[in-house]
This record gives C-alpha cells, structure tokens and sequence, in this order.
C-alpha cells in the first residue's frame, strides 16, 4: 500500500490569504499528502460569517424574490481579496458572476450551500499546482438523496488512478441527474473520509483550529486536557453529545479500512493533536476516562404502569407516539414497572400536552410524569470495563459538587455513562467530573 495522506482543511484554516499560506507549506511540508479536501472560508474573527451561511442567505433571499447583492458582494469580496492576496491570476470574479446568475435562476438550497466549496477548491488547487477535480463528478447520491457508499468508491478510484496530487472540494456531490446534493453541515469531514477509504491511504489528516480533541468543553473547563488517542466507537459517543471538532458521521467510510484520523491544528502544525484509531487497537485506560460532553434541553417524560414488562405490546405502543409525532428518542432508561423516553425540547416544542394524552389512550399508564429542562452528560472511556470505581468517582464528584442526578444509564458495552441533571447544573457537572478525574490523579 501506497503511503498517501489525506488531508482535510476547516473553514477556519481557509479563512483568508494568511491562512492559505500556513495549509499550503504544511501540504508541501510531505510529499505523501496528496489528495486535499477543503471546506469554504469560515470567520476570520468573531464578528465575522461564514461564506456558506451568506451563500445560504443568498438562497433564501433569492428564493422569496428579494435582492440578495448586497449579501453576495460580501462573499465577492472575500474570495477576490483571498485571490489577490496569493497573486493569483484566476478568473475567479467570472466563476462568481456564473454562480450569481445561477442563484438569480433559481438554483438549489443544496448548490448555494455547496459553492463555497467548490471556489475554494479552484483556489486552492491552483496556489499548490494540484489538479482540481470536482466533486460533482465523483462523490455520488441516489435518487433519493442517500449517498453511493459503492458508486462513489469505484467513481474515486477511476478518477485517481492517474492522478498523483489533487484538491476535491468538501461537503457536496451529485444525484444521478447531476443535480448538487449535499451531506449535513460540517459534511466536508465526511468527504475527506470517504477519499481516504477509497484511496486506500495510511492516514486521514483533519486540520482544524485546535490541537486535538478536548476531555471536556474549553468554554465550561478552563484549559481541559486533549486527548492522545481516542477509538471510533468513544469518538462517536463524544459528537453525538455535543462535543466539536469532528462530524460524528466521518468515521462510517473509514471504519472497516481502519484508517486512522489524525486531529491537527493549522496554526501549531507542531503539535501532535489527537489520533483517531480503530476500536480493536490497544490503549491503556486504566483508572481514568477519555472524555466529557454534553447538551442542554431536554424533556423527560417518566410513563408508570404495573407489571409493564408482561404487556407484550407496550413498548411498541409507546415508541409509536413519539414516531408519529416526529420526535427523536434519545435515551430510554427504565425499570421493572417504569420507562423514561429523553426527548429534544426543539423537537417536542408545544406537542407534549398532546403526547402525554396519546400515551395515556394508548399505553394505559398509572402515571406520567413530565421533566422540561433537564440536561444530559455522557462520561465516554474505553477504560471503564476493566477498571473498578469509575462510576462511584463520578458520582462521588456530583456529590460533592453539590449536583442532584436525575437519570443514570450504562450501555452493555460499558464504554460510556449518561448522566441526567437539571440545565443548571449542567456547567457545574462537567466541570466536577473533569476535575475528579484530572486534579486528584487515578483510583
């Protein structure tokens, strides 16, 4: 196998010209680092916007038949100044008219989103002399809008197969028809991962603004620890509960490879960052955690009934309210005569009068009870199956941090503990169990 590297950029690390220069002497720093995935320029500070969020201003404007020039002269600029900046001769103000008119004809939610991608792509293949090949062409969906895990694989590889060094623009491809299909927001990560897995590389390289993935949220934590090493399956348990840095679904194209993702930060390119590895390989846990995330508002709805276990159908009955009325379960803890359904507040909004109402016609409750603002804390670590204590040390740090807990469940797996606490408690939470774990050494 060939020793190629992968490697993704984050808005931030294509913000402008300053931060071109710094991706640029990194990709040239290593001959292997041949293929590059880049996402559209983010802020260049606080006050600022992301290019694809003006793109998807532009969209709406458009689409209700407003003037949107003034949102695209913003993104006009941003693309000629980064031009400018590298003394670079593309005719980038034309490809920026094209797609104005485009948008002026009524173009996609999905196309507008994707351009910033795509210029960026055009940028920066020509300031590092690769070849650009659009995503359109190789990164393929169905009718239906799913991508072609198997399509798109065979499509990269034709495309590849003579082609040493390119840049594929991140987040978007194409259905069928050629029209522009776009995974979720932050899905240039998904992009980078799939090129990985169907070039076969040795590493998949995400370059970011931080170094590494953090134990626990810099914003609750002062200076929390990164973590070293971390596999899929705990890396997965922290996205989904909130923790940034990395699209909880960019490991799925790379997982069966085996591929290993390394974390690096654009602006301290010297430091290790956080490396990403498959769930079979050795790492020595013992006697602490890998990580802390969380997220805020959800409602708790606690549904009572006797003997509930011998009434074969009543979780089925219970699972299809919440289905029919479009809400995501997130967690379903319960007991021998009781099951609590976590579900987003965003989603429950005003349906839950009437969602207590269908339970109890069609489950035949005892009781219900309902909690609105509670919060959720998961405590991932690979280590906690082979080490005694870690459980009690969490909630020995919740004690004593003076926070009541309102749920606790534990996987089979015993890689994570999730945690149910009030919205107030939340920063308060997190902030025990990282200190029980980081300041007072192991068990």
């Amino acid at each position: 196998m060939e020793d190629i590297i992968v490697v993704k950029f984050g808005g931030s690390s294509l913000a402008d010209g300053t931060q071109f220069a710094k991706v640029k002497k990194i990709v040239k720093s290593d001959n292997n680092r041949r293929y590059v995935v880049p996402s559209a320029p983010g802020k260049r500070n606080s006050k600022d916007h992301k290019v694809t969020d003006l793109l998807y201003m532009c969209y709406q404007l458009a689409s209700h038949g407003l003037n949107f020039d003034e949102v695209y002269n913003i993104i006009e600029n941003r693309f000629l100044d980064i031009c400018r900046d590298l003394k670079l001769g593309i005719e980038i103000d034309k490809i920026l008219s094209h797609i104005k008119e485009q948008i002026k004809d009524g173009a996609s939610k999905d196309y507008c989103g994707s351009r910033g991608e795509y210029l960026n792509g055009i940028i920066l293949s020509q300031y590092l002399g690769f070849q650009f090949i659009d995503s359109q062409e190789i990164i393929l969906f169905d009718e239906n809008g799913q991508f072609d895990e198997k399509g798109t694989e065979t499509k990269v590889r034709e495309a590849l197969k003579e082609v040493s060094y390119a840049v594929i623009p991140g987040f978007y491809g194409s259905k069928p028809n050629g029209e522009i299909k776009t995974f979720s927001r932050g899905g240039s990560d998904i992009t980078g991962s799939i090129i990985a897995n169907a070039v076969k590389s040795k590493l998949y390289e995400n370059w970011t603004d931080v170094s590494g993935f953090l134990m626990a949220d810099p914003f609750i934590v002062e200076n929390p620890k990164t973590i070293e090493r971390i596999t899929y399956k705990e890396l997965r348990e922290l996205s989904y509960m909130g923790a940034p840095v990395l699209h909880e679904e960019a490991i799925f194209p790379i997982k069966n490879s085996g591929i290993p993702i390394n974390i690096k930060n654009t602006n301290f390119p010297e430091d290790p960052g956080t490396m990403i590895i498959d769930d079979f390989s050795e790492i020595s846990y013992i006697g602490t955690i890998t990580g802390i995330a969380g997220k805020k508002n959800f409602t708790a709805i606690s549904v009572e009934k006797t003997l509930m276990s011998i009434d074969k159908g009543f979780y089925r009955k219970l699972v299809s309210v919440l289905e029919t009325n479009d809400i995501t379960i997130e967690h379903m803890p319960s007991s021998i005569d009781s099951i609590t359904v976590i579900v987003p507040n965003s989603e429950i909004g005003s349906k839950l009068n009437k969602i207590v109402e269908e339970i109890r016609i069609y489950c035949s409750p005892d009781n219900i009870v309902c909690y609105t603002d509670m919060a959720l804390i998961a405590v991932v670590g690979r280590g906690m199956i082979k080490t005694r204590g870690i459980s009690a040390k969490v909630f020995t740090a919740l004690a004593q941090g003076k926070v009541n807990i309102e749920m606790i469940t534990q996987g089979s797996s015993e890689l994570n503990i999730i945690i149910g606490i009030k919205n107030d408690d939340f920063e308060k939470a997190i902030k025990s169990i990282y200190n029980a774990f980081n300041k007072n050494g192991g068990i």
